[in-house]
């Protein structure tokens, strides 16, 4: 956008969006420059909520961050607790049981299922449409009721651990997930009709927020965001982990890169979420949902580290151990962090109305960064 000199003097304003606006979807705070509803600049501000969970990490034994894990990212936590997971059987050269790691894979998926109803609605509520919120809500009460009867909590699952998961589950689970599979299928009609064909959505998000992949490569974009761009990377598949590497499933892919294609891009991922999680109950198979382990944690002196496709794309621990009961490092690879580097040079130019899509198309949850 061009302008002369006097209109640059005169007509640019300083805008705070946030800390405390719903379409930051928490403690976030966009430094603005403004030229009437162009955005000329933006700084994003941190740090409101940090909680130090890595330093936490670093003063307590090992098993004892399981606890942590599920809060960093609320709205889908069970990958972070699987990532855990993974990196201290890797360390402690644990095989958890074959029963185990398909009710993780059905846990993960049905969690991704779940994250990515919120953000639909969320997003939607953003647009200024109000009515599919009540539909996605309506469906994800449902996962999140099988969620809480399998890890006995309903948004923070501290269910997995070294070795497997903490609890089984019985036949009326399985029969409840089924259920909500069929379910999901059949709701998926209305949101087509709702908002996938919806002209004024189409109009609002069509060539809005253009990620190229050059500049999604160059800002650490993962999962969606990275995927909706046109780049086939998910460590389910790129990287199989935790015995996804025996599921048949699809990666959704877009062309465009802008705020329609990361929407159909997570609703075509719940799709398949649904086919690797029906997989998983026609072959679940019996016996225990834990290993052995010690009852202390030591792993060797080393440095380990593992990596999950989250619902907002690639989460992964590194740490270091120095043979003790408590970890020397740890350090945690959002996804969230990357995918909002794009911000400051993606909106430069466009209109405060196509920020706030392109923002809420990213599906950020800033406790994610703020750790």
């Amino acid at each position: 956008m061009t302008m002369s000199a006097a209109d640059s003097r005169h007509f640019r304003m300083h805008l705070n969006l946030g800390p405390q606006h719903p379409s930051t979807h928490g403690v976030l705070h966009l430094a603005l420059e403004m030229y009437g509803e162009n955005v000329l600049d933006i700084d994003p501000v941190l740090g409101y909520g940090h909680r130090m969970h890595e330093k936490m990490a670093e003063r307590r034994p090992w098993q004892a961050f399981f606890a942590n894990t599920p809060r960093i990212d609320y709205a889908c936590s069970l990958p972070h607790s699987h990532c855990y997971a993974l990196l201290l059987e890797r360390a402690l050269q644990i095989e958890p049981p074959a029963r185990a790691v398909s009710l993780r894979i059905i846990a993960s998926e049905l969690n991704r299922v779940a994250s990515h109803l919120l953000w639909v609605g969320a997003f939607l509520l953003d647009l200024g449409a109000f009515t599919p919120i009540l539909y996605c809500f309506d469906d994800r009460e449902q996962a999140v009721d099988i969620l809480e009867h399998m890890t006995g909590s309903r948004l923070t699952h501290a269910w997995m651990c070294a070795g497997g998961v903490t609890d089984d589950i019985d036949e009326e689970t399985v029969l409840k997930i089924r259920a909500f599979i069929r379910r999901m299928r059949a709701r998926f009609r209305i949101y087509e009709r709702l908002v996938t064909n919806n002209v004024i959505f189409i109009m609002r998000t069509r060539g809005i927020g253009v990620i190229t992949p050059a500049l999604a490569r160059s800002c650490g974009a993962t999962g969606p965001v990275l995927r909706a761009s046109g780049m086939a990377c998910d460590i389910r598949k790129v990287a199989p982990y935790g015995g996804y590497d025996h599921y048949a499933f699809d990666v959704p892919l877009g062309s465009n890169g802008d705020c329609l294609d990361r929407y159909r891009v997570r609703m075509e991922e719940m799709r398949q979420s649904l086919a690797i999680i029906e997989q998983a109950l026609d072959r679940l198979p019996g016996g225990p949902v834990r290993a052995k382990v010690p009852r202390t944690l030591a792993p060797p002196a080393g440095e380990y580290s593992s990596s999950v496709e989250g619902a907002r794309g690639d989460i992964t621990y590194w740490a270091i151990s120095d043979g003790s009961e408590i970890p020397y490092r740890l350090k945690i690879r959002s996804a969230c962090f990357g995918n909002l580097s794009l911000i400051a040079e993606l909106c430069q130019g466009m209109l405060l109305a196509d920020l706030i899509a392109t923002l809420g198309s990213l599906d950020l949850v800033i406790p994610e960064i703020d750790r």
